[in-house]
């Protein structure tokens, strides 16, 4: 089956997240060798939550690229969460704008990409 760019597109920025996901889980290992961690349990388990949270948006991103539904859901999920962290950047007492913005601009984008690829494959499907 072929997908069309919007799908490619889509998977593409899935695949570019899983990826930062990979860099925090091997930025997440340094700060545990290097005993950066107040709690190694609490590190361990933010680690291994870290690596299946990257693997989850390589599957969505593999599946979207070969047009499966299931892959533009979880994309969808993913985007709509990392808007939530994004929001609670920008809120409380130590606010950090900067990472607020660097977290919704990438999701905001996934999220347009994710619903512009559902409406591909509804045409195709016609």
């Amino acid at each position: 089956m072929r997908t069309t760019v919007a799908e490619r597109q889509a998977a593409g920025i899935l695949g570019l997240q899983a990826i930062a996901l990979l860099v925090l889980a091997g930025w997440e290992v340094t700060a545990l060798v290097s005993g950066d961690t107040d709690d190694v349990g609490s590190s361990v388990a933010l680690l291994v939550l870290t690596a299946i949270g990257a693997a989850a948006l390589a599957a969505f991103a593999v599946a979207v690229a070969r047009g499966g539904s299931w892959g533009r859901s979880g994309g969808i999920v993913a985007q709509l969460l990392l808007l939530a962290v994004a929001f609670g950047a920008f809120t409380g007492p130590t606010a950090a704008h900067a990472v607020g913005i660097a977290l919704a601009v990438p999701a905001l984008v996934g999220l347009g990409l994710l619903i512009g690829a559902a409406r591909a494959a509804a045409r195709r499907a016609e």
